[in-house]
Order: structure tokens, then sequence, then C-alpha cells
């Protein structure tokens, strides 16, 4: 969004214009333009807020359209967003179940493996501090990010791999 767009946007919002803002947004300047047929200054003035406004209240219904279009792009944003982490999160258990079906023994274990060096490594750090040696904050920062997103997909995944097993017997 250029400069100009986004100070005239946040001078409608904080002049409660609100509609007039989400129907730029939306659509564009020139689009709001020429569908009222008004000229919208890039910087208005007090005077030009209290004509936006009556503009606002007179154009109400066709600002509304322009702004519950501008819902319709981000809801089906999110619904884009929605479809690709369930995506991901098939794609993550068919790689798991894949390893579980596997005949190599590492990769049916190494999300164990896994989660236990990594609490190892924190039980390390947390016996270093105990005996009063120095252990850097920021390793056992990130062992504590490691131990939670390797117990949160070993945990998780399982419940999910259970799930879709119980599912699939029904």
């Amino acid at each position: 969004m250029i400069p100009i767009v986004a100070s005239l946007l946040g001078s409608l919002a904080q002049n409660g214009l609100t509609l007039l803002s989400s129907a730029i947004q939306a659509k564009g300047k020139e689009v709001v333009e020429n569908t009222l047929g008004v000229k919208i200054p890039d910087n208005p003035t007090a005077e030009d807020v209290s004509k936006l406004r009556q503009l606002q209240f007179d154009h109400e219904e066709k600002l509304l359209e322009l702004g519950i279009e501008k819902a319709k792009l981000e809801l089906a944003e999110l619904q884009l967003f929605a479809d690709a982490a369930k995506n991901e999160d098939n794609n993550v258990t068919d790689r798991w179940q894949s390893d579980m079906n596997s005949d190599s023994w590492l990769s049916k274990n190494i999300r164990p493996m896994s989660l236990i060096a990594i609490f190892l490594g924190y039980f390390l750090f947390a016996m270093m501090s105990a005996f009063g040696l120095n252990a850097n904050e920021s390793y056992v920062s990130l062992l504590g990010q490691w131990g939670m997103l390797i117990m949160g997909a070993y945990f998780g995944g399982r419940t999910i791999e259970k799930l879709a097993e119980m599912k699939g017997k029904k």
C-alpha cells in the first residue's frame, strides 16, 4: 500500500469514516471515487472530513457493499490458510505413518530418541546450574523450545495417529 493511501486510511479511520476507509481498502481509492463520483483528497482537512462524513452518510449502502466484498476476500484468505494448515497436518501424519510402516529401526524410533536427547540436554544444563556451573541461558531457552516442539509433535502426533487408526477401523 502506498504511503499516501495509508495516511488517508488512517485519517479516515481516525475521523470515524470507517465505511469509506473499508471501501478504499477493498477496492482502491480510484474505484471508490469513480463509484461515488467524487474526488477524495489525500490529506483531508476538517472541512473535507465534514464533506466526507456527509458523503459516507449519503452512500452508506454502496460503501457497505464494497466493505462486504473486503470481508469476503479476508474470509477466503482465512479459508485458504485453514486448508493449508489441514493439508500440512495430513502430510505430517502420513509421513509418520510411513515411518512406522518402515523396516528401519531408526525411522520408527527417531521421535522418542529426539525427545530423550532433548530431555537429557535440558537435565544436563539443570545439573550444571545446580552445581554452580554457568549454563548459557540461550542454550537452555533453545532446548526448552525444542522440547516443547518435540513433545507437542510427538504426543499430539501420536494422538492423531491413534484417532486415525480408530476411524480407519470403523
